[in-house]
């Protein structure tokens, strides 16, 4: 028998051992962490919810998901262990100090530059009760709403066809 017909399998059967390896090896860190929860801890679920660890069992483990809202979880179901600070950053919403960061604004009236109403000129008009629900669009200038074609008629064809 030639080496070079046995070469394809010999492959194959490193692969699927290398393969093997690294998920016993992932599985065995998920172990370790899940055996570091202890009661006061943060804890990130599968799912994405935040809760503190209250009390741990042999396969679930108590956690709290809000202030006095107690749950029962599988210890499977724990996808990572959080250090304290950054359990309170993501929970509590300290947020790290970046002033390179642009600030969002509150509302959309600074993003808009040059229209002739100004956002105080659209808080008295809302004061007053006055909507102005004209388009400012040149296109759609000449159209009102008795000259627009119902939308169900675009999608499904013409109605007198039928």
């Amino acid at each position: 028998m030639d080496i070079l017909t046995l070469f394809p399998f010999i492959v194959l059967i490193g692969a699927m051992f290398l393969m093997t390896r690294s998920a016993k090896k992932k599985q065995q860190q998920a172990m370790q962490m899940r055996d570091q929860m202890q009661p006061g801890t943060g804890v990130r679920t599968i799912g994405g919810m935040y809760a503190l660890v209250k009390e741990v069992r042999s396969d679930t483990v108590v956690l709290e998901v809000a202030p006095g809202v107690h749950a029962v979880y599988a210890k499977n179901a724990v996808g990572a262990v959080l250090e304290s600070d950054e359990y309170d950053r993501i929970v509590h919403g300290d947020p790290e100090l970046d002033t390179d960061t642009p600030a969002v604004p509150d509302d959309a009236s600074s993003l808009t530059s040059g229209d002739e109403h100004t956002a105080e000129d659209g808080a008295e008009d809302r004061a007053e009760g006055r909507l102005d629900l004209n388009k400012t669009d040149d296109a759609s200038a000449g159209t009102s709403a008795d000259d627009a074609e119902p939308k169900d008629a675009k999608r499904n064809g013409d109605a007198d066809s039928k």
